[in-house]
């Protein structure tokens, strides 16, 4: 699943182990994220999304991420 967590990091100035910190998970954790290998859960997403200021919706791509898994399984 896209996200745009590691574009809101770089911007905000934080290494992956301080984002890690501030919403309670592993470094590895971001990580996976970033390279789009693991999908935050919903509580974790919302932790980002305040810490930087935006919604779940845009911090997930959801719009975008919700188009490609359509296309995926020919809903359009």
């Amino acid at each position: 699943m896209k996200t745009k967590v590691k574009d809101l990091r770089v911007a905000a100035g934080l290494t992956q182990q301080q984002l890690a910190d501030a919403v309670h998970v592993s470094a590895r954790t971001i990580i996976s994220i970033e390279k789009e290998q693991y999908k935050p859960s919903l509580m974790l997403a919302y932790r980002m999304a305040q810490l930087f200021r935006t919604t779940i919706e845009d911090l997930c791509c959801l719009e975008e991420n919700q188009r490609k898994e359509d296309e995926e399984y020919g809903k359009i």
